[in-house]
């Protein structure tokens, strides 16, 4: 479809708002049917509105941002930390831990108050959706610390995907990296990303877990980003995993897994050395010794 058939048809109204960055598609939704959003000054209550670029759109009192190109960042977030705005209980959440001048953002997906590691950010609703949808593919790592001594054949049976109290659950890879006395390590990956997920299906094999941590979202890595701190995805790597997908982000030129259609093309790029045509005189002298 062409900008201008989009422009002329208009888009949903909490896809809008989810690409502003304000929150997600879904709560976008809730904020609407509970009357906190308005178009042209008139209050709506149902989600089920196309909107124009002309529009006045306004969501709990102040007017929707500017559009702004998409980004993203890692965040190294601790335990004890909720992973929301607001938390009805009083307690400490990553959006108050953000440094001084970072924009609005959304996270992608939730980690549970004791659960630590890799976060992603984001000011872009739709980048969020994509990232979060088990239809994308991208795995979920998890380093796992559980009581208990590990049966190594109860893990390989996780890959059937288990059912628990009634919900089915998609392929687990868990290998057992260590067992240290009635300790050990377990390195997990996931596609889905239920809710509390590993947990559960560490308590539905009997381990009690006493720490996880998020190592890695599909192409991103936590590697060695200080706990608390945060760092913005480069660009250049957005446009080669997500573009062409995600409104914003334009698809890198041939497919190359730098994007690059030639090394060199690619800045700084060492052209190959040529190789001489002439024999090499090994006989040959120093030029001092050489007879004139």
């Amino acid at each position: 479809m062409s900008d201008e058939k989009l422009t002329l048809k208009g888009e949903r109204i909490a896809k809008v708002i989810a690409r502003a960055g304000v929150c997600s598609r879904r709560e976008a939704e809730r904020k609407i049917e509970a009357g906190n959003v308005s178009v042209d000054g008139k209050v709506i209550d149902s989600p089920a509105l196309n909107v124009l670029p002309s529009n006045i759109i306004v969501v709990d009192g102040k007017a929707l941002p500017d559009k702004q190109p998409p980004r993203l960042w890692k965040f190294h977030k601790a335990r004890g930390l909720m992973t929301t705005h607001k938390d009805p209980e009083g307690r400490p959440t990553v959006f108050e831990q953000l440094p001084n001048g970072t924009p609005r953002v959304i996270s992608v997906g939730r980690l549970d108050y004791n659960t630590e590691g890799l976060l992603l950010l984001t000011n872009d609703g739709e980048l969020a959706r994509f990232l979060e949808k088990p239809q994308t593919g991208f795995i979920r790592r998890y380093r796992v610390r559980v009581h208990g001594r590990v049966v190594e054949d109860e893990l390989f049976a996780l890959k059937e995907g288990p059912v628990i109290d009634g919900v089915q659950y998609g392929p687990v890879e868990a290998v057992l990296d260590v067992q240290k006395g009635s300790n050990a390590w377990i390195n997990i990956s996931i596609k889905e990303g239920k809710n509390r997920e590993v947990r559960r299906v560490m308590e539905f094999l009997g381990y009690e877990v006493t720490r996880l941590i998020r190592t890695d979202y599909g192409p991103l890595q936590l590697g060695k980003l200080p706990r608390g701190e945060m760092e913005e995805v480069p660009r250049k790597a957005l446009a080669e995993w997500f573009g062409g997908k995600i409104p914003g982000i334009a698809a890198t030129g041939s497919g190359k897994k730098e994007g690059y259609a030639n090394a060199k093309d690619k800045p700084n790029a060492r052209s190959p050395r040529k190789s001489s045509t002439k024999p090499k005189d090994k006989g040959r002298k120093p030029h001092a010794d050489r007879r004139r």
